[in-house]
């Protein structure tokens, strides 16, 4: 049995933290800020709630067994689980929109071809067929097998004979997720469609890898779901099952320095005060065997003064929380992507070297099914939300931006608001993540 201490109290590190206590470990976590689940945040007032972090989860099965291996309630158990149809709506930058349904590759096809025209919908098919090539050979070595301790040995052998290596997402040209977009889909709506995954997730889709196809692809192949009380509730299941595997919590600790001893972690170092964690008291600094840093805070170096690595620069999140008087119509769309007109001023504003928030982003919008978000039915609780740069200054005119590109998703949604809250890079940094 090993002493280990985990940093930070994300849904990443809960997951570690509960499959190390229930292989039999003391695990203790050490988290800067005064509650878990990192990104995944809640914000209520007047009645109504909102995520601040993350709105829909896209592949439950990953949770799923982690309930299944840490414990005897499955996950359905302890959250509820809605499959959202559709999965979304997508309204394009010469106003053409599209409703794509969930999980059904035929159904997406389908509505594509009726939408935008004889032959999109059977271009974006092959596109997930091919797209289906890389998830099955990335599946198993990056989500269901264990780390080897060498990764060069991807590139010496062939895992999976079974799957052709030369039938990977790579054609002669398409290198990148962009071009991909440009050769293979030829309509610059399947393109936005395409590269609106990657941006998500703060990635350039014109140096971002073509395999990264595998991020609509899982969209289409598993569904996306929504997590009944939103997705707060999935943080609250996991730290309750870590604490029903005798996890220590230590909030209100940050982490500074990763302690070494002989060449190896020892241990970490807290920012002043005293701590209590595996069954002894002391000072700023605790013992352990082993030390997980999950995430950003890898950046913590055990030599020296340690420093965690800093996220200046890189893509962040601006979100928008709306309280809005009238209800949620009927047949609404969960999630409804507002694409920019502006693809490439987009881009040079987000990832060019002068940073800057995007004057007309892609927005999306949230608007859950669910009455535990609002004060009754006279009323709804959306939430906007675009990618800027992590240090960007947010004014009020960035705000303003967000909510008129969501109006045309949201007719007469200015004349609804009720009040609204922002949550800025700056948020994030200080404990929102």
């Amino acid at each position: 049995m090993a002493r280990i201490a985990v940093i930070g109290a994300g849904m990443g590190a809960l997951a570690a933290a509960a499959r190390l206590a229930v292989a039999g470990h003391r695990v203790a976590v050490y988290e800067r800020t005064e509650t878990y689940g990192g990104a995944v945040r809640r914000v209520e007032r007047d009645g109504f709630a909102f995520d601040t972090g993350p709105g829909l989860l896209p592949l439950p099965a990953v949770w799923r067994d982690l309930f299944v291996k840490t414990g005897k309630e499955p996950l359905e158990a302890c959250v509820e689980l809605v499959q959202v149809d559709p999965s979304a709506r997508h309204v394009f930058a010469d106003g053409s929109a599209v409703t794509l349904p969930n999980a059904s590759r035929a159904g997406v096809v389908s509505a594509l071809e009726e939408t935008l025209g004889a032959g999109a919908g059977k271009r974006w098919g092959d596109f997930l067929v091919r797209a289906r090539e890389a998830w099955d050979r990335t599946r198993r070595p990056l989500l269901e097998e264990p780390l080897w301790p060498n990764w060069s040995v991807l590139a010496e052998r062939e895992p999976y004979p079974s799957v052709p290596h030369k039938r990977l997402l790579r054609t002669r040209r398409a290198g990148t997720l962009a071009e991909v977009g440009a050769w293979e889909l030829r309509d610059p709506r399947l393109a936005a469609l395409l590269e609106s995954h990657a941006l998500a997730y703060g990635l350039d889709p014109r140096v971002t890898p073509a395999s990264a196809a595998v991020l609509p692809y899982m969209e289409h192949a598993f569904g996306m779901w929504y997590v009944r009380g939103g997705m707060r509730e999935l943080a609250r299941a996991v730290y309750e099952r870590c604490l029903a595997r005798r996890v220590e919590f230590t909030f209100g600790a940050e982490v500074t320095r990763v302690l070494e001893k002989d060449g190896r972690a020892a241990g970490v170092e807290l920012a002043g005060g005293t701590s209590r964690a595996f069954g002894s008291e002391g000072g700023t600094e605790v013992e352990a065997d082993f030390v997980v840093a999950p995430g950003s805070v890898a950046g913590l170096s055990p030599r020296g003064q340690g420093e965690v690595v800093s996220q200046r620069g890189l893509p962040s999140r601006l979100t928008v929380l709306l309280a809005l008087r009238g209800g949620r119509p009927e047949g609404t769309a969960h999630r409804t992507v507002v694409h920019t007109d502006d693809r490439d001023g987009e881009l040079e504003s987000l990832f060019g070297t002068g940073s800057a928030v995007p004057a007309r982003p892609t927005v999306t919008v949230l608007r859950p099914d669910d009455p535990d978000l609002t004060p009754d039915t006279d009323h709804e609780a959306v939430t906007l939300s675009a990618v800027v740069p992590a240090g960007a200054e947010i004014r009020e005119e960035h705000v303003d931006a967000l909510v008129s590109v969501a109006e045309r998703a949201v007719p007469g949604l200015r004349d609804r608001v009720l009040w609204r809250e922002v949550r800025t890079p700056a948020d994030i940094g200080g404990g929102d993540r």
